[in-house]
């Protein structure tokens, strides 16, 4: 495992340390991490702070450039909300760990030009079936299940 896929997966571990989903992500510009963050939804009563959006936010306001000549790494496949900012701002390669036990919108981020390379991450995969078999209502509200106490329509 590279040392970024590392820092993403640390920041997932801090997320469940926290008392969190164990989602991390990091933004690397030019090999240096320069966002990194994790789902925070749980920790901050947030609605939007899945670990791509933290990364990003932890990043700060960037010039667009910036976005198209970096890579984000993420621990799992990115939803819709996440894979919007990734559209939005330009970040032209997501690197996952892992698409079992969810697999976002990876086809959409391809139809757009995008690469999306999946690792397969073991730690990755564990780390997610022991959390949502712990905790699968908090899990369905954050991809968005419908029913779920909180949940959007998708």
């Amino acid at each position: 495992m590279d040392a970024f896929m590392q820092a993403a997966l640390d920041e997932a571990q801090r997320g469940l340390d926290e008392g969190g989903i164990p989602i991390g992500s990091v933004l690397v510009h030019r090999g240096r991490i320069i966002g990194r963050g994790h789902n925070r939804r749980q920790q901050r009563g947030s609605v939007v702070l899945h670990g791509e959006m933290d990364a990003l936010e932890n990043a700060g306001r960037l010039p667009a450039g910036v976005y198209r000549q970096s890579v984000l790494y993420t621990t799992l496949s990115p939803c819709a909300m996440c894979s919007g900012a990734i559209l939005l701002y330009g970040i032209p390669r997501v690197v996952v760990g892992e698409n079992t036990t969810f697999r976002g919108e990876e086809a959409l981020l391809r139809s757009r030009g995008v690469t999306v390379d999946v690792l397969d991450v073991a730690e990755c995969v564990r780390m997610m079936r022991t959390f949502i078999e712990r905790s699968p209502a908090v899990w369905n509200e954050d991809i968005g299940v419908p029913g779920s106490p909180g949940a959007g329509t998708g």
